[in-house]
């Protein structure tokens, strides 16, 4: 079974946190600049700590180089 779940990323914040908006949707505010991946990085990791996962469970699926993204997590 998969989980999708919808992800708004703000890039280059000046504070690092997470709000859940819908149980499948998330708004998260990372330092981390919008290059190289390093916000989608940064916002992943965000995401699994909350969720309680391992980050590696996390794949972007959608919305790579935008900041609304959906992200599957796999092996529920």
């Amino acid at each position: 079974m998969e989980r999708l779940i919808r992800l708004k990323v703000h890039a280059g914040s000046k504070q690092t946190r997470l709000e859940q908006k819908a149980p499948a949707a998330y708004e998260v505010w990372v330092r981390a600049e919008a290059e190289r991946g390093l916000a989608n990085a940064a916002a992943l990791s965000l995401l699994a700590r909350q969720l309680g996962v391992e980050a590696k469970r996390l794949r972007l699926i959608k919305g790579a180089t935008s900041p609304s993204k959906i992200v599957q997590i796999l092996g529920l």
